[in-house]
């Protein structure tokens, strides 16, 4: 039993394009209903909650028609734009249903860096939960960029253990296409076995990490791990387990062996 996570107060949720969107790209709504009704649930439980959410790219493929994630860097940006005002939308619509205030979030790596900004996004979101709100965080895609140095964060994974540490959570729940961490490519290997617990990280277990097959998608079990190294240093624990039904979250806050366990202690109790 993981009792670290039944007595977890302060939680972001973070949930992948693949877990959002159908294969060819397009939005899942029911999806999206699913998850704005379980997390306003656990808010209404006395938890505090905060979304990061990917899927921005994928809806504005959608919704300008496109078959292929965009190349060239201003398409890409042109296309993210789009996208994240439809998800808010998306998100607005979901949550409304069940009462819940939502707030939108941007953010750059900079909030990191900059003693001044972080300062003043760490209220922000102090204040946002302690008001009740469900924070939805993303990353400021249409400036932030490779060619501005020190401002492009780069994928939603490594955003998450950003957003944690910020908030000072006491988990980050990553949702996506995979169970978990598996001792090889479940993929390739039939005989693949899930990694239930780790407490530690080391080149080993980074070397048995694959990239996203997502055509939309950019993070991989690689910048997973990365995230979850992160947040070890800064005694957060974190999951890795499937979207695919977002009511899993239940049984992960409950304590249950689901997915992978980062513990930042020396055992799984």
């Amino acid at each position: 039993m993981r009792t670290e996570l039944r007595n977890a107060k302060r939680i972001v949720v973070k949930i992948g394009t693949t877990s959002l969107t159908y294969s060819n790209g397009t939005i899942n709504f029911k999806k999206l209903e699913n998850l704005a009704r379980v997390l306003t649930d656990l808010r209404n439980s006395g938890r505090e909650i905060v979304l990061v959410s990917s899927g921005a790219v994928g809806a504005g493929m959608s919704r300008l028609g496109l078959k292929e994630k965009p190349v060239e860097l201003k398409e890409k940006q042109a296309t993210a734009a789009v996208g994240q005002a439809l998800m808010m939308q998306f998100y607005q619509k979901f949550f409304n249903e069940y009462n819940q205030t939502i707030a939108q979030l941007l953010l750059t790596k900079d909030v990191i860096t900059d003693k001044i900004k972080r300062r003043n996004v760490e209220n922000t979101l102090s204040t946002l939960l302690e008001m009740g709100v469900i924070p939805i965080a993303n990353e400021n895609d249409s400036v932030a960029t490779d060619e501005l140095e020190g401002s492009k964060i780069g994928d939603n994974d490594t955003l998450s253990s950003m957003t944690a540490i910020l908030v000072k959570a006491d988990a980050l729940l990553m949702l996506s296409d995979i169970d978990g961490l598996y001792d090889s490519s479940p993929v390739d290997n039939p005989d693949a076995k899930l990694i239930s617990f780790v407490d530690k990280i080391d080149k080993e277990l980074y070397s048995i990490a694959g990239d996203s097959s997502s055509i939309v998608g950019t993070g991989g079990m690689y910048t997973k791990i990365r995230a979850a190294e992160h947040l070890m240093k800064e005694g957060i624990h974190t999951v890795i387990a499937s979207g695919e039904d977002v009511k899993i979250i239940y049984d992960i806050l409950a304590g249950n062996e689901i997915g992978t366990f980062f513990s930042t202690k020396g055992k799984d109790e």
